[in-house]
């Protein structure tokens, strides 16, 4: 990796304050994705994938049906928007298509056109080839625990939401990166997705060893009555924000359990529901966190304090100069600002993983 990231030191100690939380201490990698340009060879979001020429690319096969939501874009329409999102700032006036940008909105346009004129309007038809979400090399990413002589995970998904659950179908793929010989050029891409928040992008990564706690709805109810007993913190020394008296449960998932943002490990984010366990379809174990595919690497206000330390300043500094998106780099969306959970067997990687959104 050719840049660091590094989480700034937690308030408090978790495991000194609350020992009864030690036992649940778990490792975990914040990913730390930033925008750039990853090669097959990288560990990346959004990134190409290290995929053999011999080798069919993974198409969804369901039937994709149209709603017109007005969210739909062509994957040209949104790779564009973002560059000039880049380069705009606050102060000047938008900037303009450059003649390669204009050039490929206008065979963009034509070819919707084509397909306007052959009927074909919405190329959500299947097959819908997937798009690349991540790929990690267990070198950079040691808590993956491959099957076999795997050292590398490949994850992709249709850009298009799927009942029951509206989202993303995600493919999981484990290959021994040593075998791969030549390597397919040009993937196929779908057309368009359903919402631009699935459209990753390319992102290389900071991978960063943590320890991690659960969320306080993972705990049980002793546990988070602990949590709520001010004086425990009161004794904990002045890292902590008196302001929490009240609510001193709050201050425990804003600033020290549960860390945000992309990682792998860990514990699994809650809220959309109550935590729900997941077992192995073939041998009934309960399954474990393998990936968290963030909206947002950090929440505003006063979650910015898992900001990395070399972007303080720039939190702090706000939206000066062009639009970096610091707290949303790889600017995937899923759900309503969620996360996506990747869950997978701890006893045989190999076995069908399963996903859910918090």
């Amino acid at each position: 990796m050719v840049f660091v990231r590094t989480t700034p030191s937690r308030p408090l100690q978790v495991g000194a304050v609350f020992p009864e939380l030690a036992p649940l201490a778990r490792p975990a990698i914040r990913l730390h994705p930033r925008p750039g340009s990853p090669s097959v060879g990288d560990s990346s979001v959004g990134g190409p994938l290290l995929w053999p020429a011999g080798e069919p690319w993974p198409h969804c096969e369901d039937v994709h049906l149209h709603v017109d939501t007005g969210f739909r874009e062509s994957l040209t329409e949104v790779r564009l928007r973002r560059g000039l999102q880049s380069r705009w700032r606050p102060d000047e006036r938008p900037p303009a298509y450059t003649p390669e940008e204009e050039a490929l909105r206008e065979r963009a346009a034509a070819r919707l056109a084509e397909r306007l004129d052959s009927g074909l309007a919405w190329p959500a038809e299947c097959p819908v080839p997937l798009l690349p979400v991540a790929q990690l090399f267990l070198r950079d990413v040691p808590l993956l625990r491959p099957p076999g002589r795997a050292d590398l995970l490949q994850v992709l998904w249709c850009p298009y939401e799927h009942e029951p659950d509206c989202k993303p179908s995600a493919v999981l793929v484990w290959r021994s990166a040593a075998e791969v010989g030549d390597i397919l050029a040009a993937p196929p891409e779908p057309y368009e997705a359903d919402y631009p928040g699935y459209v990753p992008e390319p992102c290389v990564l900071a991978p960063e060893a943590i320890t991690d706690y659960p969320n306080s709805l993972d705990l049980s109810p002793e546990l988070q009555r602990l949590l709520e007993d001010w004086s425990r913190w009161q004794a904990a020394g002045p890292g902590v924000d008196s302001s929490y008296a009240r609510y001193p449960r709050e201050f425990y998932s804003l600033h020290l359990g549960n860390a945000p943002g992309w990682k792998v490990g860990g514990w699994p984010p809650w809220g959309r529901t109550d935590p729900i366990r997941r077992y192995c379809a073939v041998c009934e174990v309960q399954m474990v966190p393998l990936l968290t595919i963030a909206s947002f690497e950090w929440d505003g206000g006063e979650g910015r304090s898992w900001a990395p330390q070399e972007e303080q300043d720039a939190v702090l500094a706000g939206s000066r100069g062009p639009r970096q998106y610091l707290s949303q780099p790889t600017r995937v969306e899923v759900g309503s600002t969620d996360n996506l959970q990747i869950y997978v067997c701890p006893t045989s990687p190999e076995h069908p993983h399963t996903d859910l959104i918090q």
